[in-house]
């Protein structure tokens, strides 16, 4: 088996709080709404949200199964496992993701984000396959930052 880690960094105007609840806890409401013809609907379909939950994303061209590990409200973590749908192959055996979101000096953000893909074999993923990955979820942080921006009163 082979483990590949990397760690990304991002920094928003909007505060921890507001960031953690748009795009973890009610991500499963928000996400289809800001971005309706990418993403489709979101829905448990095991448990209430909360750590040991499936959360099943439907996109336009497939989906994907995460299994919550670890969701604290009070230190803005989030971890969990990405198990079945795109993104997992007879390659990749699973991929694990650690975010966390902490205050910044100036009243935002700093976003922290470790996404570790373990591989059945000596399997190798390309670079440019791993930047596609990271744009896509920088992507979404933006978008959602930007409906926080738009809507100051929102998830506060």
């Amino acid at each position: 088996m082979g483990v590949l880690t990397y760690t990304d960094e991002h920094t928003s105007q909007v505060h921890p709080a507001r960031i953690f609840k748009a795009s973890i806890t009610d991500s499963h409401n928000l996400m289809p709404k800001l971005l309706p013809d990418a993403i489709k609907s979101i829905e448990f379909i095991e448990g209430d949200g909360g750590a040991g939950s499936i959360k099943q994303i439907n996109f336009a061209g497939g989906f994907v199964k995460h299994k919550i590990d670890e969701l604290d409200e009070k230190t803005f973590t989030y971890k969990y496992t990405l198990i079945e749908g795109n993104g997992i192959s007879d390659k990749i055996e699973k991929v694990t993701y650690d975010i966390k979101f902490e205050g910044s000096p100036d009243g935002g953000t700093i976003s922290k984000m470790t996404t570790t893909i373990y591989t059945h074999g000596e399997f190798e993923i390309k670079e440019e396959e791993l930047k596609a990955g990271k744009e896509k979820v920088l992507g979404l942080y933006k978008v959602v930052e930007a409906y926080l921006v738009k809507n100051p009163d929102a998830y506060v």
